[in-house]
Parts: C-alpha cells; structure tokens; sequence
C-alpha cells in the first residue's frame, strides 16, 4: 500500500480489511434530522500546528497527499483509484466510526457503477463480480398493485449488452466495502471523523478529528455523507438541523430482509403502485430477499403513528387489497426483520459550492438522493473516479484548485439530473400515479374501474413509459465517464421533454408543489405564475372528473 504522509500521532489505529460498514440502500435514509448543530467554519490553522511546507512540484519524493473523509463507499472507492494509480499520490481515510458493523441492506450496482469499477481495475471488478447477485439480465418493472397486473417493464439488459457493460447487480454492503479495503487497509484510520478544517500558510488543509487531533494534507475530500462536517465547515452552515440544507422528503420507508422461498427467480425486483404508497420486492441473492414500503408520512411518523401489534400487521392493514405476494412477504417476516426509516435528501447543489480551495465533497455530502433510482452509491463512485483523474493528472499543488473546479464541473449536470430523477420518481409514484384506469364490458354493460383523473392519466402514460426508461437508462449508462458528449445532451433533453409531460399529467394529483417546484419551475416563473398555473391545474381536473363522473365513473370494482 501506498505510504500515508499524514502528520499524526505514532500509533494511529488501522481498521482490518476483515470488518466492514453497513448502511442502509438509500444512505440518506438512514438519518434523522437532529436539533441545529453548532455553525462550523474553515479558520486557518494555528501557526504553531503547521507542517512544514511542501514544494509546489508533486514528486515521488513530494507526492500529493489526499485527505479523505469518510470510509464508506465512496471514500473507499476514491482510496482504490488512488492506490491503484501510477500517480505520486498519497492518502489517508479518516473515518468517524470506532467499529465497523453490518447494518441494513445490499447495494445496488447498476450498470454504470460496474463499468466504473471494471474501468479502475479488472481484478478488483472480478472480486465484486464474484459477489453479485444479477438482476439486471431479469424481468424487472411496475405492477398494478391492486390487480397484481404488470403495468410495465424496464429493460436493463438491451441497454446493458449493446454498450458491452455488467448488468445491474446487487452485492451485500459488508462484502463491497471488505474487497475496497482489501488494498487501502493500511491507510484507514478508526475513531478518527474530521470535525472542520483549516488552511495553512502554504495552502495546504488541515483536518481537524473529534478527538482535537490535527492531520496535515494537500488536499481534503469531504466523503462524510448528507450530514456532513466538512460541508459545514465549508459553507460556515450547520451540519444539522434548519440551515444544513438537508430536506426531509415526505416519504417514510419500513424495509425488510430475509429468508424467502417464496420469491420469482425470473424477477430481479417489482415495484408495486397504487394511491399514495407503493411496495418493492427485489432479489438479493443466496434465498434472501428485501422488500421495502413507501408511505407519505410526516416527519418521525415512526414515534407518532402507533403499531400495536407490530409492523408486518401494520403493513398488512395498509396494503390490504394488494397483491398476494406483497401479503405473503409481510407474513414471512419477522418483526426483528423490519426496520423504519425517514427519507432525507439534498436538492441538487446547482448554485452551492462544491469546492473551495483545496477542498471539495463528493456523494452524499454534496448530492444526497432518494434511493428509487438505485443510484445513490453510483453516482458516489462517479464522483471518486473523476476526482482521481482530475488530481493524478497534476504536476504541481498550484493546480490542485483549477482541477477540483473541474471535477465540479464535470459531475454537476449529471448528478443533479440524477438527484432530480431520483426525487421525481417519488413524487409521481406515491403522490400521482394511482390504479390505472379500466374500462369494459360485464353483462352487457359498461364497467368502469377507477375512472378518475389520476386514474385515467396513469392509463394514458402506461405506453409511454417503456420508452422514458430507455431514455433514461441511456442517460445514465452512456455517461459514467463524465465527458460533455452531444449525445448526452440529445438524452438530457429528451429526459426533460417526458418529464414535462409528466409534470403536467401529474401537476393535479401530485400537487403542484411537488410537480413543478421539484422541476425549478418556480425559480423560473416565479411564485406568482407557479401559484395561477397551480390553480389553472386543478380546475382543469375537476373539469375532468366531472365528465368522468358522468360516464359513470367510480372507484375500483364499480
């Protein structure tokens, strides 16, 4: 392993490659917002803590040294590319957790993170190749919840073989971050999380850990997650709290994790819609099985929504009229099984520093995103790649500004597409798709299910989905590596033309705030226009249910 430069104390604890970090699929939604932490800022270190200045030529006798914080997948991923570099680049992992345990569920790698893995190093693609359970290369998709009738499929596999990349997959969180580690152990530092930063003198950072210990560098990546204290530090914000910039999403998650006989091997995961909740299943290898339900709820709906019996009754009850098989999961599960979390996310940092300085934060610390797109420690690996490059290509520090503006550059769209994606399909799934339309004949007369505005409009859009998601799978594995390409382009504003019509489609039931404000209509209109067209919106709809309700129109089952 590359030797670790940092200025610290003698006997620094290493963490062993056979212990690993588990988080939660979605890690933003891991975390409750707390009460408001102390406002943190990036002083200039003392002068008497300052190591000795480095020279402005990066060497194999001066190397750049990489501070990382944070030692989940990111900061991980970020370590390998450095390691596995031909570069003179060192770097310490400073990671807050004293002890490394399983905690939640497996990791989605899709297609574009594979590659990106593939892309660092073929060995160690093939020790997570060796770890993954494919879905990619199964029948995926949305079903009627209520009919348990599939309302349409997502092809991962075309997109996947015609560009010659991995499929999607799904690898266990503790077996990921073990094989990140296998080759960056030794400059992993325990109970060390970095609590703010400073300058010093020759430019260079200083980190500043819990303990009050100080760990000189050249550079320092902010890979601490949506509550992250060198984000505060660098925008002089709370870590928590009102002010962090971290915005509960309205939605609440129960997931669940275990022994399943009962699963469709042909299926890598369904996702079950219906009014103002939806259900996923999804394969996770060696007999197991996750599954996780979507409810609009709240802030810490968890201690305010009583479960005297449990949660798997709780669910039961919810989803009664669904699908068997959403039933027949929760009866298998067992309450130690189930765990409730609050979703949390970042709206996309287009007007927010990314980088200041030497400085810059990468993942959750900068994009934290719903978890629906599966896209939350791929876009984190995206962010690691490109940093390596950008700070392996240097020749001297002066550069080292120039190239984390790069980076920001380079990753900005595409990750707030990502993020806007991924709370997109939130917003529409739970709050305006509904059971879709039906219309037929019984005994001689016109039946009608659900002909209501939502469920109608969910009808019309179920043809035009299948191509949204080639659109938008296109985008997202055509662009792991980040380069301005006019096809990207042709894709993004293909991806903007559907999502406006299914801002508009939706603008009524998912309610304007969601619908529009989520896609800067309102800094675009302005309040005024948003609050007409909002109003424009549901006259229109009510417009609409009438003449639905005079064909006889009802609920499910009329």
């Amino acid at each position: 392993a590359k030797e670790s430069l940092a200025c610290s104390s003698a006997h620094m604890p290493l963490l062993s490659a056979t212990v690993a970090l588990l988080s939660f699929a979605g890690p933003s939604a891991s975390l409750r917002l707390s009460p408001a932490a102390p406002r943190m800022s990036a002083v200039d270190a003392p002068p008497q803590q300052a190591a000795s200045p480095a020279p402005d030529a990066i060497s194999s006798s001066a190397p750049l040294h990489v501070l990382i914080a944070g030692g989940g997948v990111g900061g991980l991923a970020l370590a390998n590319c450095l390691e596995l570099s031909d570069a003179p680049v060192t770097y310490t992992v400073l990671e807050r957790t004293s002890e490394f345990k399983k905690f939640g569920g497996p990791i989605q790698l899709a297609s574009n993170a594979m590659q990106g893995f593939r892309s660092i190093d073929e060995e160690l693609y093939k020790q997570i190749e060796a770890r993954a359970t494919w879905t990619g290369n199964r029948t995926n998709g949305i079903k009627d919840g209520v009919r348990d009738e599939w309302y349409a499929k997502f092809d991962l596999r075309s997109p996947a073989e015609s560009r010659e990349m991995p499929f999607t997959c799904v690898v266990e969180r503790p077996e990921l971050q073990e094989i990140l580690m296998r080759r960056t152990h030794d400059n992993l530092r325990l109970g060390a999380g970095v609590e703010s930063y400073g300058k010093r003198s020759d430019g260079g950072v200083v980190a500043t850990l819990q303990t009050g210990e100080q760990v000189h560098g050249d550079v320092l990546i902010g890979a601490d997650g949506i509550w992250s204290n060198v984000r505060a530090a660098m925008t002089e914000t709370p870590a928590r709290g009102e002010g962090s910039g971290v915005t509960y999403s309205g939605y609440t998650v129960f997931a669940g994790e275990l022994e399943y006989g009962g699963g469709d091997p042909e299926c890598g995961y369904k996702v079950y819609i219906g009014p103002q909740q939806y259900f996923v299943i999804t394969d996770i290898g060696r007999g197991r099985y996750q599954w996780y339900a979507f409810l609009a709820r709240p802030a810490d709906s968890e201690a305010s929504e009583e479960k005297p019996d449990g949660s798997s009754p709780y669910l039961q009850n919810l989803f009664e009229g669904w699908s068997p098989e959403i039933h027949d999961i929760l009866r298998a599960t067992q309450e130690y099984e189930i765990e409730q979390r609050d979703l949390y996310d970042r709206p996309p940092s287009v007007l927010k520093p990314w980088n200041k300085g030497r400085v810059a934060l990468l993942g959750d610390a900068i994009h934290a995103m719903m978890p629906n797109l599966g896209q939350g420690g791929c876009q984190a690996l995206e962010d690691a790649l490109v940093i390596s490059e950008q700070l392996t290509s240097l020749s001297s520090r002066g550069e080292i500004e120039g190239a984390l503006q790069g980076y920001r550059n380079r990753r900005l769209t595409r990750s707030a597409a990502v993020q806007g994606l991924s709370r997109f399909a939130s917003d529409i799934i739970i709050r305006g798709f509904d059971t879709p339309a039906k219309l037929g004949f019984s005994g001689g007369k016109l039946v009608a299910e659900n002909l209501n505005y939502a469920g109608v409009v969910t009808r019309l859009l179920q043809p035009i989905l299948p191509v949204f998601f080639a659109v938008q799978f296109a985008f997202l594995y055509d662009g792991w590596e980040n380069k301005f390409s006019l096809k990207q382009l042709q894709i993004g504003l293909s991806i903007f033309a559907f999502g406006s019509l299914f801002l508009i489609a939706f603008a009524a039931t998912a309610g304007s705030e969601v619908a529009f404000a989520g896609a800067f209509a309102e800094s675009i209109l302005g309040a005024e226009a948003l609050e007409g067209l909002s109003v424009w919106a549901t006259e229109q709809s009510a417009a609409i249910q009438e003449v639905l309700n005079s064909l006889g129109g009802g609920p499910p089952g009329l």
